[in-house]
């Protein structure tokens, strides 16, 4: 009996099969929570403009990033304790609920208001990312990369076309009494309840806790019973039973300092979350001011439709070819993936910054800009999840979570203050020299075999 219970021909697909489901259901609410995401992102600045002047639109953006920041904490503890599910249903709750205080804010034209709201806005953030990390609780290793940039890719589908709804929904809603620009964070407060309501009910077992599991056992995952797989209570929390490996808690000491002296010994972690952080860095102080850019040459019966259309075109560069990125980071490595998108992010700051108001050579930049962050974001985000052991990484994951979106915030908050003063080309330049550091990170030498050398 025991043997059939071990044989790797019972126990594979069971294994796989958990894996596929886990995918396909990211997958799903990938699409779903790109939708809320995008369609606040895509009107933000200019509702902040509208209620507080230009240059707080970067401050209310900037306070989104900082909301998807320091939740990564909260929810990375969650999930470091209960597992992945209780934790990306928490950061979309958080989401939702910060879209209705956004509206709330429009309504009364009160700034503490729309500050509070885009703070929590930011969970919708904090669950998108994460996603990224729970697609390869189960992986096998060879595949990490390609599935990790598949769930970054999911979020194409919704992304993309959720611009181009903004304005639709803000003429919906008008007739609902919600002020303009404020309806599309009505529908991102449904979309997020919506993922989060599908997380809830299906994303069972809990990748992380059956990861856990066959780590506790020092299993390889095709070797582990069919039965241990299925034993996960339904509520996460129950003990298992007998034929399934003990239930593996995090440890205690699983916090922010500790993942971060984890880090410190580790070149190609520090490098990993180096790229993840400068890549998004650059792509939030262009990206978050070029609403304001195009609203300075066109009047407001246009610039929704032509924010829609460049916005759509700079997410498709970001996530659409994210499986592509994922194989070369497996093919050519991950560091070379990580210099070829920081010369992508600079070739976008250049052309982005000379473009003046000659909008198709703009919305070329903003290509060029998402396709440079996708490199960095899967390069990095791989090259971290792989070099640190198994019991730290949740920690790690939520610290490099929490610096990137600091440092996204931080370049939100100086964009709006920086285009009024020097407009939107010193802008991009600034943006370009924050590159220098990362590059010099990357072409450090490293030990033969290193991590970051594979692929």
């Amino acid at each position: 009996m025991a043997t059939e219970l071990t044989a790797p021909r019972t126990v594979r697909p069971d294994v796989a099969s958990i894996q596929r489901r886990t995918l396909r259901l990211l997958f799903t609410t990938q699409i779903i929570g790109g939708i809320g995401v995008t369609i606040g992102i895509a009107v933000g600045a200019l509702l902040a403009a509208r209620i507080a002047g230009t240059a707080v639109a970067g401050l209310a953006q900037s306070a989104g990033v900082v909301g998807a920041a320091l939740l990564a904490v909260p929810v990375t503890r969650i999930m470091a304790r209960h597992g992945r599910r209780p934790g990306l249903v928490v950061a979309y709750a958080v989401g939702a609920v910060g879209g209705v205080l956004v509206v709330l804010a429009a309504a009364t034209r009160s700034v503490p208001l729309l500050f509070l709201g885009m703070l929590f806005f930011g969970g919708g953030t904090a669950a998108n990312l994460q996603a990224r990390y729970t697609a390869v609780d189960l992986a096998e290793p060879a595949r990490r990369g390609r599935q990790l940039s598949l769930i970054v890719w999911a979020t194409t589908i919704g992304a993309v076309a959720a611009p181009n709804f903004a304005a639709l929904a803000d003429r919906v809603t008008n007739g609902w009494g919600v002020p303009p620009l404020a309806g599309p964070f009505a529908f991102s407060a449904v979309a997020f309840v919506l993922a989060g309501g599908v997380i809830l009910g299906l994303l069972r077992p809990d990748p992380l806790l059956t990861a856990r599991r066959l780590a506790a056992a020092d299993t390889p995952v095709a070797d582990v019973p069919a039965t241990a797989l299925a034993a996960e209570a339904p509520a996460d929390g129950g003990a298992a039973p007998a034929t399934a490996p003990a239930k593996v808690r995090a440890p205690r000491g699983a916090g922010m300092r500790v993942a971060w002296s984890v880090v410190r010994e580790r070149p190609a972690a520090r490098l990993g979350i180096a790229a993840v952080a400068v890549g998004h860095l650059v792509m939030v102080a262009v990206m978050s001011m070029t609403p304001v850019r195009l609203g300075e040459s066109h009047a407001d019966a246009d610039v929704l439709r032509l924010v829609g259309i460049v916005l759509s075109l700079h997410i498709a560069g970001m996530y659409a070819f994210s499986p592509l990125v994922g194989w070369l980071t497996d093919r050519l490595g991950r560091r070379m993936v990580i210099l070829g998108g920081v010369g992508l992010l600079l070739a976008a700051c250049a052309v982005a910054g000379t473009a003046g108001h000659h909008t198709p050579r703009l919305s070329v930049g903003l290509v060029l800009l998402g396709l440079g962050w996708s490199g960095t974001m899967v390069a990095g985000s791989t090259l971290l999840s792989e070099s640190v052991p198994a019991g730290s990484r949740p920690s790690v994951q939520g610290l490099s979570d929490l610096i990137m979106g600091l440092a996204g915030a931080g370049a939100a908050m100086a964009s709006g203050f920086v285009m009024q003063v020097a407009g939107y080309p010193v802008l991009t330049l600034l943006a370009a020299v924050a590159t220098v550091p990362l590059v010099a990170l990357a072409l450090r030498p490293v030990p033969t075999g290193a991590p970051d050398e594979e692929g």
